[in-house]
């Protein structure tokens, strides 16, 4: 019998994913998970009093505007 590693769909509290979200903004590159199953990654602007945010891939030639209560996971 095989065993599969399944990953587990982590959702942060509103708090920790602002928290992750003013960290990433210093960084060049982030990938954001959002909740709708999206994955998206780029540099991102992260407005913390509108909650608002856009990822930019200049790359892909791709931009996405975001909220945050949207994102579940932020990589750096």
């Amino acid at each position: 019998m095989g065993s599969t590693a399944s990953r587990k769909k982590r959702k942060y509290s509103l708090e920790r994913i602002y928290d992750l979200l003013m960290n990433a903004r210093q960084s060049n590159w982030v990938t954001l998970h959002f909740t709708d199953g999206d994955v998206v990654s780029g540099a991102i602007i992260f407005n913390e009093y509108k909650g608002t945010g856009r990822i930019i891939n200049v790359d892909q030639e791709f931009s996405r505007d975001f909220k945050a209560a949207e994102i579940r996971d932020v990589k750096l």
